[in-house]
């Protein structure tokens, strides 16, 4: 895989990864951005690329080349582990003894040892002190865990069969900043309960109606209802295999047509060509071997996140996106995907007891910017992935994709759902607070200016607010044919006062 085509100036040199990528011919996602070296001493950036000046240039060798990309493009797990599989252990061993205490090479040694899970013929070391293996200043980094080998702190947001990455942005900087835990509960904290418990049942039955419109499904009341109960006790247990099992014949219980569990096929996301039925894939789910891997790597990242200092937000899109983009199950991948959201953000405390963001509803008013950030993760991969069409029209994956599935950058799909839990906070909770507030007042005049039972004043309010604040010619002929013209004008005129 190349990059020489598309530098930002002609005769700039790849360097780091790009030149890693081209030398070793890694079949790996292009990063979000490459570095190049350019032929003037500036410094500047386009959307895909950083250009250095030349007295950045390293030498080209595997040492420098991957000192460079440390220093300044960060760690590229499905890089590194690609890379490192393309080298004689030799060479490995070679360099790092060449500079057994640079803070480089020991971040290099512990990734091959931890990547390739096996030990170097190198004693421990004894000096320096202990570093970062990830810079925080450039990813988000749960406390490190002490590896005395290297003396590293190995703080990888995740585990070897799963660890996605994402990385400091000033708008993901910007939502971290607003601190969105405390906002809510002080927001919350002004609501009569009631009003609160209202408004969390509506919303939960809106997002579990949205999680399925996102399926391009409309269920019957009662399931909705059904999967809004579920929704409404995520976080409750750990997450587990049994757990993820559960929730997919919640989602389908009719299993009639569908296989439970883990696939036992291969599986994609897109069309058929009209003529040859031949698949045409936007998306490629990880290959049927690789799932227990990927699953128990995906398990054991969200114990890990859960009881470390981890944004909530940002665990919530590494265990829901993950999950989704390994597509595990046959069917209900979507709805279990948008469930994990939910898990997550209770499971950490970030939303109060009783409360559940409608985040399958924001998704939905979103739905095109959703779509793109699962395209953005996916189009990248798609060219990497070798596969062969199977008689009964599905896909079968010829080559070694694990590292597409372990090793990615969640950063979009971290500002999408941030995005998601801000505009909750900031308009939909409150709006619906407000909503029932007015509905209330609306019907308390309602029953002080009137003697009618409960079930007809929800209802008149009901036809008020679907007819825009006037009562129609059917609800007054029928239902409250016997209100006066003088009574209908007092209650329009209140209706459009508090509600409009």
């Amino acid at each position: 895989m190349r990059y020489t085509s598309e530098l930002p100036e002609p005769n700039a040199i790849p360097a780091g990864y790009a030149a890693l990528i081209t030398m070793y011919d890694l079949a790996v996602p292009r990063p979000h951005k490459l570095t190049a070296i350019g032929e003037k001493h500036k410094k500047y950036e386009t959307p895909t690329w950083k250009v250095l000046s030349p007295r950045h240039a390293p030498e080209n060798t595997l040492k420098k080349q991957l000192i460079f990309a440390i220093k300044y493009e960060g760690i590229d797990l499905a890089i590194f582990n690609q890379l490192f599989k393309k080298t004689p252990v030799s060479d490995i061993e070679s360099m790092i003894r060449s500079s057994l205490q640079s803070v480089y090479m020991r971040r290099i040694w512990f990734l091959y040892e931890y990547l390739q899970d096996t030990q170097l013929d190198i004693p421990d070391t004894k000096k320096g002190e202990f570093i970062p293996l990830l810079d925080d200043t450039l990813y988000y980094t749960p406390e490190g865990i002490p590896t005395p080998r290297y003396r590293v702190h190995n703080n990888l947001p995740g585990t070897k069969n799963f660890c996605p990455l994402i990385r400091r942005t000033p708008k993901l900087e910007a939502f971290i900043g607003e601190d969105l835990t405390t906002l809510l509960r002080q927001n919350i904290g002004t609501v009569h309960p009631d009003v609160l418990l209202r408004a969390a049942a509506f919303l939960l039955l809106e997002d579990s109606k949205a999680s399925y419109a996102i399926e391009g499904e409309a269920p019957p009341h009662n399931r909705a209802e059904r999967w809004g109960y579920i929704i409404g006790k995520a976080g409750q247990a750990p997450l587990s295999k049994d757990l993820l099992a559960q929730r997919q014949a919640d989602v389908i219980p009719d299993t009639r047509f569908t296989q439970m569990g883990y696939r036992r096929t291969g599986g994609f996301i897109g069309t058929h060509d009209r003529d040859t039925k031949r698949p045409i894939p936007e998306h490629i789910s990880a290959k049927v071997s690789d799932l227990d891997t990927l699953m128990n790597g995906l398990i054991e990242t969200s114990i890990r996140l859960k009881d470390c200092a981890y944004p909530p937000v940002l665990s919530a899109t590494a265990i829901a996106f993950g999950f989704v983009f390994i597509h595990p199950f046959e069917d209900g991948n979507g709805r279990i995907h948008r469930y994990l959201l939910h898990h997550v953000l209770a499971e950490t405390g970030f939303t109060p007891p009783g409360i559940v963001f409608p985040v399958s509803s924001v998704i939905l008013e979103n739905i095109s910017e959703y779509r793109r950030i699962l395209e953005a993760y996916a189009k990248p991969r798609l060219p990497l992935i070798e596969w062969r069409e199977t008689e009964k029209g599905n896909v079968e994956v010829c080559n070694e994709t694990l590292d597409l599935y372990r090793y990615f950058d969640a950063t979009e799909q971290a500002e999408f759902l941030y995005s998601c839990v801000m505009k909750t906070i900031h308009t939909t909770l409150p709006n619906e607070v407000a909503y029932l507030q007015k509905y209330d007042h609306m019907k308390l005049f309602i029953t002080q200016y009137i003697d009618m039972p409960d079930r007809l004043v929800d209802l008149l309010i009901q036809f008020l607010n679907q007819n825009k604040g006037k009562l129609s010619q059917r609800a007054r002929s029928k239902e409250f044919e016997k209100l006066t013209d003088t009574e209908v004008q007092a209650l329009e005129y209140k209706f459009k006062e508090i509600l409009e």
